[in-house]
């Protein structure tokens, strides 16, 4: 409309009509009150000052509660004010869903939290432990045991600057990564999730922090939570605290220790995290001394929070107040009290969430719970989202799906398995190395179950909470690697489990068994023996009784093989590779060096463990550090 036209319709209505339209405008620009909170000039105190000011209880509350996707919707997360919405292992919305799906779920989400009465936006978590690893197409890199081996810091932290941008891809700002757990004992069904059993290695590998939220800004206040923009996601340090040293590596167990083997060993990855400024830490299944952690206000509390003056928020992990009890959910009234009055601040009760508002409100009301501690919990919450900008940017967009699974991060993937092989035996002596292998050769055996499958490879965490076996996502197998390396002119035979008429009856220059364990999580991946599954060992002595052999292990720590020692010719240990296959063949064939390193001491037998580096008593089969090098082969 222009403004002639604008002025003659004005001339025509009558004065006390345009003098209402004005009063009413005014009125209505009253109404429209500013708030400081939603001022992205203000400070963030102010804004959570201005914030917290304004809440009910029930907005408070909702704040508190993070639930599975699978009973979200924007409904659910609008009526209860819920503050946080996660996908658990293999929660997504289809199989194969794109980026693009992704976002539109989150985003569906999110305008539930955004129509509520203060807009708080909800805040998305998901597990991204080895890679955006829950999400089809996404980039696989190695497991932390692998990483452990590479002694690379700085890889670490590209890897972790990778994963923000896959995880981003898919419109999610906040990854359950990383674990910094100590595993002290292989039997522990997360040892893979363990960087090392030495403090100090994993102390190094909280390089992922500034990786995964950027670096944080010189002389910046420690132990606040950062983030350096919208390309960058949240960090989890997990799972606080002494998780790795349970007893006989039995999972969510106790781990029975003084206070100062607890601070020396398990601690102090922790300092790291907090003054890199990770924004969350998980608290952990485990007990320490007979005590419940997620029952632990000396801990959370006492030492994370007032002693090391952490200021990002403590949260749950998947039904971890539940468990507080035996059996779990048995006095789930005390479990609230006993978690909340700790110190965590969110809850992941992924479906009950009902239960626990209506629990965690009539606690609050009947003075079980102090207002002052809710509040507490509410304020760390709004200050990460105020600074990571879920205020400013809470819809995610699709300008980033181009990086879920890109080339760039799966080379830097491959740079990663390359670094984290380490080669245990090659030859009978240094004189005769069997590795390199050369590239020409007439014909070629490659066996095992493990050879061309990448849910193997890829291990647990992957695609589904436990991983699967098979080709479930887009990668590279080990088998496919080594046809792409090797000369056209060897023919390469894949036969899994080999039998020995057949083995004699063709003349194979050599063989490459590659053989583990299947894919396990957490209690799952609890093992009392640590042997090689059937037929993972008759595959070894078959083969190399009448093949000369080299032996890839895919395995999410050391097992037994010490009885299959001397038939081998040359042995690996690749860890769990993830997608990209072909860094283990551009070693095996000397394209680049082994030059990996044991982030964990290899034992003789079970009735060693646990063993680790600096033990009295230490005679292990391979030490840690231990680890054989080749040179790169310039053509061959």
């Amino acid at each position: 409309m222009n403004g002639s036209v604008l002025r003659t319709k004005m001339a025509k209505t009558p004065p006390v009509f345009v003098g209402i339209l004005v009063f009413c405008f005014w009125i209505a620009l009253a109404n429209a009150e500013y708030t400081i909170y939603q001022d992205p000039k203000q400070p963030i105190g102010k804004r959570v000052k201005d914030l917290l000011g304004r809440m009910t209880l029930d907005e408070k509350i909702g704040q508190m509660t993070q639930i599975d996707r699978t009973v979200a919707s924007a409904e659910v997360v609008q009526k209860y004010y819920i503050g946080s919405v996660l996908s658990g292992g293999g929660s997504v919305p289809s199989p194969t869903a794109s980026a693009e799906t992704w976002i539109d779920m989150v985003n569906g989400f999110q305008k539930g939290a955004l129509s509520t009465r203060l807009k708080i936006p909800m805040l998305y978590g998901i597990d991204a432990v080895h890679g955006h690893n829950g999400v089809y197409k996404a980039t696989i890199f190695p497991h932390n045991i692998g990483l452990g081996a590479t002694r690379d810091p700085q890889l670490v932290k590209r890897i972790g600057a990778a994963t923000a941008l896959e995880v981003r891809a898919t419109g999610i700002p906040y990854a359950f990564a990383p674990c910094i757990a100590v595993c002290r004992d292989p039997r522990w069904g997360r040892c893979y999730e363990s960087y090392s059993e030495d403090p100090k290695i994993v102390r190094a590998m909280t390089e992922i922090i500034p990786g995964l939220q950027g670096d944080i800004p010189a002389n910046s206040q420690k132990g606040v939570p950062f983030l350096a923009g919208q390309q960058k996601v949240l960090a989890s340090a997990k799972h606080f605290v002494g998780d790795g040293g349970t007893t006989k590596g039995i999972n969510e167990n106790n781990t029975v220790s003084s206070r100062h083997e607890l601070l020396s060993i398990h601690m102090p990855a922790y300092y790291d995290s907090i003054i890199k400024g990770v924004g969350t830490v998980m608290i952990s299944y485990s007990s320490w001394n007979g005590i419940k952690m997620h029952a632990n206000r000396d801990l959370i509390t006492g030492f994370l929070k007032n002693k090391l003056r952490f200021r990002g928020f403590v949260i749950s992990d998947w039904q971890g107040i539940d468990r507080i009890t035996s059996p779990p959910h048995a006095n789930y009234t005390y479990s609230i009290i006993a978690g909340v009055n700790a110190g965590i601040d969110m809850i992941m009760v992924p479906y009950n969430y009902t239960e626990f508002i209506n629990g965690l409100t009539f606690l609050v009301k009947n003075n079980f719970i102090p207002m002052s501690r809710i509040d507490d919990a509410v304020e760390r919450i709004l200050r990460v989202k105020f600074t990571i900008g879920l205020f400013e940017h809470p819809l995610a967009d699709y300008s980033m799906i181009k990086y879920l699974g890109s080339h760039e991060h799966r080379q830097l993937a491959r740079e990663a398995v390359r670094k984290s092989l380490v080669l245990l035996k090659n030859g009978e002596s240094a004189d005769k190395p069997l590795l390199p292998l050369p590239k020409k050769a007439s014909k070629i055996l490659v066996a095992g179950t493990h050879a061309d499958n990448i849910g193997n490879q890829c291990g647990g965490w992957t695609i589904q909470w436990q991983g699967q076996t098979g080709n479930i996502t887009v990668g590279t197998t080990i088998l496919t690697a080594i046809k792409n390396t090797l000369h056209s002119n060897t023919e390469v035979v894949f036969s899994e489990s080999p039998g020995s008429g057949y083995l004699k009856s063709n003349k194979f220059s050599y063989a490459i068994v590659v053989v583990g364990e299947p894919p396990y999580s957490e209690t799952y991946g609890d093992s009392g023996n640590l042997t090689l599954p059937d037929p993972g060992p008759s595959i070894i002595t078959n083969v190399c009784a009448t093949v000369k052999c080299v032996v890839v292990l895919i395995t999410g720590r050391p097992v037994v093989i010490q009885p299959y020692l001397a038939q081998i010719d040359a042995l690996v240990a690749a860890w769990l590779p993830g997608t990209e296959g072909q860094g283990v063949a551009d070693v095996l064939f000397g394209d680049y060096g082994f030059s990996g390193k044991l982030s964990r001491t290899w034992f003789k037998t079970v009735d060693q463990l646990p063993i680790n580096v600096g033990d009295r008593d230490y005679d292990p089969l391979f030490p840690f550090g231990y680890g054989l090098t080749t040179q790169p082969v310039k053509a061959n």
